[in-house]
């Protein structure tokens, strides 16, 4: 998933710890969304929400229904603010790769919207469905499975899936430390490789500013 350059969400900024907007950018959001809402009902139905999300990212018809189907989990047909800004949300975690820490700093909401028949579990089937939405990879899966169904259904209750976040959000900041301790390192190389060049070379010959009656014969 994508969002198309240019579009409104583009400007927005998601601050990386929390993963939440500022209020500033909130304010931004609520004004937005009443321009989408046409039908002043403070409420968007399917076909405003298939054009909004049509125009800012490269979902297809069929994964925006999903998603619409996903927030809606009622089934009013509509979705409200408090929605579409959990799904901006989501979005722009994804745009900006801190997916991992959305669903680490959210895993009550997250849990919830995954949890669409209201079962108070998830299985693998759900993170499937909606996977082009949160991108966990097929490594966390297995990992899900293996290590948080205490149970052995092949499904988890929340509590797991709050243990699942924890440990793939360990894995996070331990790759994001590698990276930098591997970018440093090549800092470090590129500023002596510099050094090196930029240090004067040594003249093993006779200054030219030397005098030869300052030797002897």
């Amino acid at each position: 998933m994508k969002l198309k350059k240019g579009s409104f969400l583009w400007y927005l900024y998601l601050d990386k710890l929390y993963c939440l907007l500022s209020v500033r950018n909130v304010k931004a959001l609520v004004d937005y969304f009443h321009l989408l809402d046409v039908h002043r009902k403070n409420t968007l139905n399917d076909i405003l929400f298939y054009h909004f999300l049509n125009h800012v990212t490269d979902l297809k018809r069929k994964q925006i229904t999903t998603v619409f189907n996903m927030l809606d989990w009622n089934a009013e047909g509509e979705i409200g603010f408090d929605q579409f800004y959990m799904l901006v949300c989501i979005l722009l975690a994804q745009e900006n790769h801190l997916g991992e820490q959305f669903i680490f700093r959210h895993s009550r909401p997250v849990f919830e919207l995954l949890d669409v028949k209201g079962e108070l579990k998830i299985g693998p089937a759900n993170f499937h469905t909606y996977n082009f939405l949160f991108n966990i990879r097929k490594q966390q899966l297995r990992e899900l499975c293996r290590n948080f169904d205490i149970s052995g259904d092949r499904r988890i209750n929340y509590k797991e899936f709050k243990l699942f976040t924890i440990f793939s959000m360990d894995k996070y900041q331990e790759r994001q430390k590698a990276k930098r301790e591997k970018k440093e390192k090549a800092l470090i190389k590129k500023k002596a490789s510099r050094q090196v060049n930029a240090s004067p070379r040594v003249s093993h010959g006779i200054n030219g500013s030397e005098s030869l009656s300052n030797y002897n014969f």
